[in-house]
């Protein structure tokens, strides 16, 4: 696979926008494309099979895993999810740049799969604007917030394992930085960079789950 047209990894903890990042990159793009990832659940309505994901049923995922031809793959809630490994060889030969908004496990499995691929990931401004943004719609239980808290501190943690780290303040700035890194303009910080910034946030949210959510901690498995 050319290194010019690598993939392209985003993770983050949940509340920190990786997502519209990811959309942002797209959108309107013709050097930036999603994956079309396999799933063993059932389509949605308006789904579209080979479109939206290709459909499978449990048997033939395996089969795919067995076969070497995902290049990454994860069970999320009774349900396999996984990145076929032709839809990123076809991207490359067009010259374009898969993006993938995958957890980071699924960035090291990819990494291990495909080792030019480039792997971002997006840290917030500070804790207060992350939790901001858990909890500003107001729909989200104290249970479901304690959840995403203590998965941001192992996410935060294997940012240490990431090529590129950049601050999410302004999604138009950090979406050139983005851009940046990938055509090569850019010198981004490394993680080794911002390694006590990280450290901080880890103990911020510890000293926060135990002083607002402490009741909900140990709900969470």
């Amino acid at each position: 696979m050319s290194e010019s047209v690598s993939p392209l990894v985003l993770a983050a903890p949940s509340g920190v926008g990786k997502t519209t990042l990811a959309r942002r990159l797209v959108e309107g793009s013709e050097e930036y494309i999603f994956s079309v990832s396999a799933t063993t659940r059932d389509p949605r309505e308006g789904e579209q099979n080979g479109i939206d994901y290709h459909f499978v049923d449990r048997a033939s995922f395996e089969a795919m895993v067995g076969r070497g031809e995902l290049a990454e793959w994860a069970e999320v809630h009774g349900r396999l999810y996984g990145t076929p490994r032709r839809e990123l060889e076809a991207a490359a030969a067009r010259g374009e740049h898969v993006v993938l908004d995958i957890d980071v496990q699924g960035a090291h499995r990819l990494r291990q799969s495909v080792p030019s691929t480039k792997l971002i990931f997006i840290l917030p401004p500070s804790i207060k604007i992350l939790i901001s943004r858990l909890t500003r719609r107001g729909t989200e239980k104290p249970k479901e917030v304690a959840r995403r808290l203590k998965s941001a501190l192992k996410e935060l943690q294997a940012a240490q394992e990431f090529d590129y780290v950049v601050v999410n303040d302004d999604i138009d700035r950090c979406l050139e930085t983005i851009r940046g890194i990938v055509n090569g303009a850019v010198q981004a910080m490394g993680p080794e960079a911002v390694a006590d910034d990280i450290e901080a946030f880890r103990r911020e949210i510890l000293q926060i789950l135990d002083e607002e959510y402490a009741e909900y901690v140990n709900m969470i498995r």
